[in-house]
């Protein structure tokens, strides 16, 4: 048998036709960003590859590498018990590491020898993570996006997905960085991705698209929590057409208190939040919602933060940043019901004729 090489650049258009894609590299690599879809053999767990990398530096390659090799041997052929025996002659599996291939290639060596149809990829994960930052490039250019844009709590992320349940493309950003963006959008026990794995999430989400129709996204700032959209994408959307919804201000409220529960249910929590804001709006002000918090006044203290807060830092940054804002269409929510965002949906697909 003979163990194939596929390039990074190959890979990107290339990775449905395999029936696995293996990441050999250690469990906290993997955890970091890892190919789409790919499952974990590690060649090396964490602890393994940290003893052994400690043995090159103070002793040797040489010591270092049979150390490896023994520890290698047994994990791939743990892998191997659980997880080929019930693989058919013709499974073709993609296997990648971290760059040099020695983890990649020892899993290789085994696989190809049982008789799999296997294929390495060239310049493991590094080489194909260098290939999709500039693939992402080229791939936002291709799209007319149409950009959802309104105050916080107008229903920008439940109109999102109501275009995407009426068959409209879209992009959520806040979905695949596990983050709803504002200073207080991280929620509790949800971890967001690393930078790499954000970057990962966004190609693989816009490579599934089709460039011949429009993509709907949220009007969102440049970084979503702590993970920053990539530049091009960020420059191709605050350039496309904008569309603009309007909630009553009752509604909006509402809409926040049941977004996020995890405030209404602990107040302490939610003014424990609110010294994020402390340099923005001064410790008086802070100091006033934490006691209005206190008792009990939560619609009081989100209306405020949405009249003084949010809705001015919002108003200025689509302003300043999308150039199409006052140019797309303008709609006006009675209330945020399935039925109402139903209703704009479907006004809004009707817009055929929107020219970016």
């Amino acid at each position: 048998m003979t163990i194939r090489m596929l390039c990074a650049a190959d890979a990107l258009r290339e990775l449905t036709r395999f029936d696995t894609v293996i990441d050999a590299r250690s469990p906290g690599e993997y955890a970091l960003d890892h190919l789409p879809g790919a499952d974990n053999w590690p060649t090396l767990n964490d602890q393994e590859r940290q003893e052994v990398g400690t043995l090159y530096k103070q002793v040797g390659a040489f010591e270092a590498k049979k150390l490896g090799a023994s520890m290698a041997a047994i994990n791939i052929g743990q892998h191997i018990a659980h997880h080929a025996m019930a693989k058919p002659k013709n499974w073709q599996p993609l296997l990648y590491c971290w760059r040099g291939g020695k983890r990649s290639g020892s899993l290789a060596l085994v696989l190809d020898q049982i008789g799999f149809q296997v294929t390495l990829l060239e310049g493991g994960y590094k080489a194909f993570r260098a290939a999709l930052v500039q693939d992402t490039e080229a791939l936002a250019k291709q799209f007319d996006f149409r950009v959802i844009c309104g105050t916080t709590g107008c229903g920008k992320t439940r109109l999102l997905h109501a275009l995407k349940q009426q068959g409209a493309q879209t992009l959520d950003l806040e979905g695949l960085a596990r983050h709803r963006s504002s200073v207080l959008g991280l929620v509790p026990g949800t971890v967001q991705p690393s930078q790499k794995a954000f970057d990962t999430a966004i190609w693989h989400a816009l490579s599934q698209l089709d460039p011949g129709q429009p993509v709907y996204i949220e009007s969102e700032s440049k970084k979503v929590g702590n993970v920053a959209v990539p530049v091009a994408l960020m420059d191709k959307v605050r350039a496309a057409t904008c569309i603009t919804i309007d909630l009553p201000m009752p509604h909006r409220i509402q809409l926040l208190m049941q977004d996020y529960p995890h405030f209404v249910a602990d107040p302490e929590f939610f003014s424990q939040r609110l010294d994020a804001l402390i340099q923005l709006r001064g410790k008086q002000q802070i100091a006033h919602w934490q006691e209005r918090l206190a008792q009990g006044a939560i619609e009081e203290v989100v209306g405020e933060l949405l009249t003084l807060h949010y809705d001015p830092i919002y108003l200025a940054s689509i302003e300043r940043n999308f150039t199409q804002s006052k140019q797309g269409g303008r709609f006006a929510l009675a209330d945020a019901s399935a039925g109402e965002l139903s209703s704009v949906t479907e006004r809004i697909l009707g817009l055929r004729s929107i020219t970016p």
